[in-house]
């Protein structure tokens, strides 16, 4: 969960951004139709925008940034493919140099050739301390890279970290602009160069970023040439824009997917996800940091409820971190909703019901804030459901709205609504989330979530290629969550999408908590086709 993943998120996907106004909706794609208008123009509505479309500070790090490419990519199976790469890596016995060769011929979006020594740069600035990456820990295998030639890149590890290859969808930058000006502030942040099938032709700040085919991308020049991905974040005003035929597709809640099921122009898409909702409980707060209180409030709420009346059955019970479907979910760990169950654990902890029924211990009262996105329905339902159950243990939970300006600096005492989730390995997600080191680092371990048990298992998780030890780890991790849960899983999500039934070629990925940008049918739109075309998918 780096960034804003449980956060903000780097690439996404999860910031404050500016509900699109009316008169920026009106023509979104900056001459690019919406519904019903040319095969050759897409315009989509996305609830967050990034903050940064530098592949050094954080964008395109899981993939499909649009922009640039990585050495690898995931396919519609999430199977790795080569990208960049000719060919998927060499690894040595001992699973510490992992040798790729690169696709000859492949030059960035201004002409210039792609090497080896980009894909060094690249790695080597995102590890320098001095580069404002908040995804840095990802790479914390990672020795040294060095290129061969022109043509070949060698990293070494520290240690067998199994699921290096996933690392290495990030998004590559070109040294001969990058590494020419100041990486945290210079032009490349929001003017981007690389090899992606998409050029960035302009970024308005909230309102919308515009895209245009790279006609010499390697791997075929896109059919739809113009791209646009408006910023709305109101889902109320994305369904509304969607119907009016400003946006050509959108991703939107259960409710309002709903509304478009009779739409015979329009095709609903479904993506399963590791996308979960989740309370955060901060250690620093008097109430919240309470091991009986979490306890409760974990066996207190109703989380299939929130499956069937929030999401619609969109989705499931979250236990934790991973998905009750994943291969690394360890069986057992669910969590009946047990009233009575939580106010035993409560009552034996000497929380005591109050004369207003909110519970008491040693003059403090059980109540703390709940803060969640403004204009986010699917957070605030969660939130307002989780409040009302929380109260039926005695536990008063004040609900409040706010920009991510305002809900940051309040992290350490004060819960948040939060979202997360990276399908993959469990590392991907689980460290950031819970490693105690990582309290206090912007958007990673927002609880400061602080358990030594945890925080061994998560080490011997990443520093052992072995399945079976990891599974022992990740299975520690996920049971110590049970003793003492620093936050309240609620729900896994899955994603709707819905988008104008005119091209062929779409599809969706098992899709991460961060997604709009890079997820959703339009993961792969260079590869969409117009229907009656006679053209294929590639």
């Amino acid at each position: 969960m780096a960034a804003r993943t449980v956060r903000r998120a780097t690439a996404a996907i999860l910031t404050g951004a500016v509900a699109l106004t009316a008169a920026a909706c009106s023509d979104p794609g900056n001459g690019a139709a919406g519904s019903g208008g040319p095969g050759d123009s897409a315009v989509v509505g996305i609830a967050y925008e990034p903050e940064t479309l530098s592949p050094l500070l954080g964008y395109g790090k899981d993939g499909n940034s649009k922009i640039f490419d990585g050495l690898l990519a995931f396919g519609a199976d999430m199977k790795l493919e080569p990208a960049l790469a000719a060919a998927l890596p060499t690894v040595s016995a001992d699973g510490l140099t992992y040798t790729y060769k690169l696709r000859p011929g492949v030059t960035f979006s201004d002409g210039k050739p792609f090497t080896a020594a980009d894909v060094v740069f690249t790695y080597r600035t995102i590890l320098d301390p001095k580069t404002n990456n908040p995804s840095r820990t990802e790479l914390d295998a990672l020795k040294d890279v060095k290129a061969v030639g022109d043509d070949t890149v060698v990293f070494t590890l520290k240690y067998p970290y199994a699921p290096f290859a996933e690392r290495t969808v990030l998004a590559i930058a070109p040294q001969h602009v990058a590494g020419a000006q100041d990486v945290n502030t210079g032009p490349f942040t929001t003017k981007p160069v690389g090899t992606g099938p998409y050029v960035l032709t302009g970024w308005s700040k909230g309102e919308k970023l515009s895209f245009q085919a790279n006609p010499n991308y390697w791997g075929g020049a896109p059919a739809v040439k113009k791209f646009t991905m408006a910023v709305i974040k109101d889902d109320d005003v994305r369904a509304t824009r969607l119907r009016a035929g400003d946006l050509d597709g959108a991703i939107l809640p259960p409710n309002l997917a709903a509304g478009f099921t009779h739409d015979k122009t329009k095709k609903t898409w479904a993506a399963k996800t590791y996308d979960y909702r989740t309370v955060t409980l901060p250690t620093h707060h008097e109430v919240s940091g309470d091991t009986a209180i979490r306890r409760a409030l974990d066996l207190a709420v109703d989380r299939q409820a929130m499956v069937d009346k929030i999401l619609e059955g969109a989705g499931k019970p979250a236990y934790g971190p991973v998905p009750t479907d994943s291969p690394w979910f360890a069986k057992g760990t669910e969590r009946r909703h047990d009233l009575a169950g939580a106010k035993k654990i409560l009552d034996e902890a000497g929380w005591k019901p109050g004369p207003d029924g909110v519970r008491v211990k040693n003059g403090v009262r059980a109540a703390f804030p709940l803060w969640y996105l403004s204009g986010d329905k699917l957070r605030q339902d969660h939130a307002l459901a989780y409040a009302s159950d929380a109260k039926k243990a005695g536990i008063d939970i004040t609900t409040q709205a706010g920009t991510w300006e305002v809900i940051e600096p309040r992290m350490k005492t004060d819960a948040v609504l939060a979202g997360g989730g990276s399908p993959g390995d469990p590392d991907f997600d689980q460290y950031l989330l819970l490693k105690s080191s990582l309290g206090g680092d912007g958007f990673n371990n927002m609880a400061w979530y602080d358990n030594k048990t945890v925080d061994r298992a998560l080490e011997d998780g990443r520093r052992t290629d072995d399945p079976a030890k990891r599974h022992a780890a990740y299975d520690t991790v996920q049971r110590e969550l049970v003793k003492n849960p620093g936050y309240t899983f609620l729900t896994h999500i899955d994603h709707l999408y819905v988008v104008a039934d005119r091209w062929d070629g779409l599809s969706t990925q098992t899709e991460p908590h961060d997604h709009g940008l890079a997820s959703g049918p339009w993961w792969n739109v260079e590869d969409w086709k117009p229907k009656g075309s006679g053209a294929t998918a590639k």
